[in-house]
């Protein structure tokens, strides 16, 4: 009787076959198969191959509903990681990053100019005396006099404005000189001295934070009786410039990226992005556990019950002397789904009962009951600490 290892392509698709391990269980497979339909007694119309087939897809379902739990439990950590299937990577027990998080969030943090996926620029528009309205996209330029929009730094062909200054756009720190208190008194800041003939403060570092926020409005409101007004690619400004050699308007603007162009540096967007590029490949069958292995009997069995059952039901009866030999097959595939069905719910319904997410639950759960078990355990005396 050959064996597994004496046979050529035993399964339809080989995924396992070199696996040793697989290999000793599919010859006991074919045993326990036709023992359990009854080869003693009545001989079951199944090949070696045929059962093995059945055995390399119970598997196969197995790995697929592990698979389906771990990219459901951890889906949010593996977005971005590099496509295709590796394996080995199934195995692995996955790190929680926050790279979801933190690209879910990044359009809000471009609208508020707190990070996000553009490019920040600076450039000026020269005022014209009496002129009130400006091309941004023609008359906004850079320090070598280039308009910006033509900008290498610009790959979305859109722009954005961010802040618009009356002067040279500065750092709010450079106002900030630990010996000299003329900046502040100039900015009507309440005054400790930092100079070297007086006594230091120690300051809570809050008073620094708003500090730097009072500076920010002084420039912004104090500073400034100008105001503008965006509409379409022009800027307008008021009051209409009436000096003879009116200054120049600073704008800090922002540049969309378009992350699918090529060469963008952030190779996550070409990562996955969904369950079906998530890099999994087939389980290891050396590696799955006795729980895992008597499911995957049992469902080898329920796959070469059915199986049986289809092979049987292309004859409904045979004709034996004197009467006829009905044939069970439409019992036996009935009863080979039921079984499917019932296995699949089962893991399916564990596997729910052990994501990440449930895990962490129980685990709090835990400690909820641990706190209420210990505050009715007495202190013995000498261990408590007593206050007042």
């Amino acid at each position: 009787m050959a064996s597994f290892l004496d046979t050529l392509n035993p399964t339809p698709f080989g995924f396992f076959d070199s696996d040793s391990d697989f290999q000793n269980e599919a010859d006991g497979m074919v045993t326990f198969v036709k023992r359990k339909l009854g080869d003693d007694i009545l001989s079951v119309e199944l090949t070696k191959k045929q059962i093995w087939a059945c055995f390399e897809e119970a598997f196969c379902e197995y790995g697929k509903v592990i698979n389906e739990y771990q990219v459901k439990s951890q889906l949010a950590n593996l977005l971005g990681s590099a496509t295709g299937s590796l394996e080995g990577r199934e195995q692995l027990y996955p790190i929680n990053s926050l790279n979801f998080f933190i690209r879910q969030a990044e359009p809000y943090a471009e609208e508020a100019s707190l990070g996000g996926n553009y490019t920040a620029a600076s450039g000026s528009i020269s005022l014209v005396k009496n002129v009130q309205d400006y091309d941004i996209y023609q008359l906004l330029k850079d320090e070598a006099g280039t308009p910006l929009v033509s900008s290498s730094l610009n790959a979305g062909g859109r722009m954005r404005i961010s802040e618009v200054f009356h002067f040279s756009p500065q750092a709010a720190y450079r106002f900030f000189d630990t010996t000299s208190a003329v900046n502040y008194l100039n900015n009507e800041f309440s005054f400790e001295s930092f100079t070297p003939e007086t006594v230091f403060y120690v300051l809570p570092v809050f008073e620094d934070i708003l500090r730097g926020g009072q500076m920010d409005l002084s420039n912004r409101v104090r500073r400034s009786n100008y105001s503008y007004r965006i509409i379409g690619r022009k800027i307008r400004i008021f009051p209409v410039p009436t000096a003879d050699d009116p200054k120049k308007l600073w704008m800090r603007v922002q540049f969309g990226q378009n992350i699918y162009a090529r060469g963008h540096d952030d190779s996550t967007i070409y990562g996955v992005s969904n369950p079906s590029n998530v890099p999994f490949g087939n389980l290891s069958f050396q590696k799955i556990n006795s729980i895992g292995r008597q499911w995957i009997r049992q469902y080898t069995m329920a796959l070469s019950r059915e199986l049986l059952g289809l092979v049987r039901s292309k004859f409904s009866t045979i004709p034996i002397p004197g009467a006829d030999l009905s044939l069970d097959g439409g019992d036996l595939v009935s009863k080979g789904r039921e079984d499917k069905d019932k296995l699949i719910t089962a893991l399916t319904e564990m596997l729910e009962a052990n994501t990440y997410q449930k895990l962490l639950e129980s685990e709090a759960a835990g400690v909820d009951h641990l706190r209420k078990v210990l505050n009715a355990v007495p202190i013995p005396n000498g261990r408590a600490i007593m206050i007042g």
